[in-house]
C-alpha cells in the first residue's frame, strides 16, 4: 500500500520576470526565498516555508497564471491509478511527475516527496482517500505546462 499527503502549492506566473513575482509573492506572503541550486529548479523561485510543511513554488508559465497543488506519493504510479479511479483524469507525463485533471476541471500534480525526511502521511485506500479529499476540499486548485 502507498501512501499520499498534500506537498504544496505552486502559484504559477505568465511574466518574463520571475524574480519581480517572487518578490511579490515572498513578501505577501511573508515568506523569504529559499536559494536552490538544483539545476530541476530552473523557472522556479522556492519560498521558505516550515520544515515539513507544505512547499510553495513560483513558477514561470506560458499559460493563463493561477494557483496548482502537488500531491506527493512515495508511489506516483499507485496514486495516479488511485486518483483515476476516483475520476480524475491523467493528462501529461513531465518528467518524473503527472499533470492530472480532477473530475470537476482543476488540474494538479503527482510527484515524488521532495524531502525524504518527510514521508507522506497519508495512507492509500478509503481512510486515506477520505483524508485526502478532506484535506483537497480546504486546498486551491491549479496548472503546469
Amino acid at each position: 500500500m502507498h501512501r499520499s499527503q498534500l506537498a504544496g502549492f505552486i502559484i504559477d506566473c505568465q511574466t518574463d520576470d520571475l524574480e519581480t513575482a517572487a518578490e511579490f509573492w515572498s513578501r505577501a506572503l511573508g515568506l523569504p526565498r529559499r536559494a536552490s541550486s538544483s539545476p530541476d529548479d530552473a523557472g522556479y523561485a522556492l519560498l521558505e516555508t516550515a520544515p515539513n510543511g507544505p512547499h510553495i513554488e513560483v513558477q514561470k508559465v506560458d499559460h493563463p497564471s493561477r494557483v496548482h497543488l502537488d500531491i506527493e506519493a512515495d508511489d506516483v504510479e499507485a496514486e495516479v491509478r488511485r486518483l483515476e479511479s476516483l475520476g480524475a483524469r491523467r493528462l501529461k507525463q513531465i518528467r518524473s511527475w503527472w499533470v492530472m485533471e480532477a473530475p470537476t476541471g482543476q488540474r494538479f500534480c503527482v510527484v515524488r516527496p521532495s524531502a525524504p525526511t518527510s514521508p507522506p502521511r497519508r495512507t492509500s485506500g478509503s481512510e486515506g482517500a477520505r483524508a485526502d479529499a478532506n484535506e483537497l476540499s480546504r486546498a486551491l486548485a491549479w496548472a503546469v505546462t
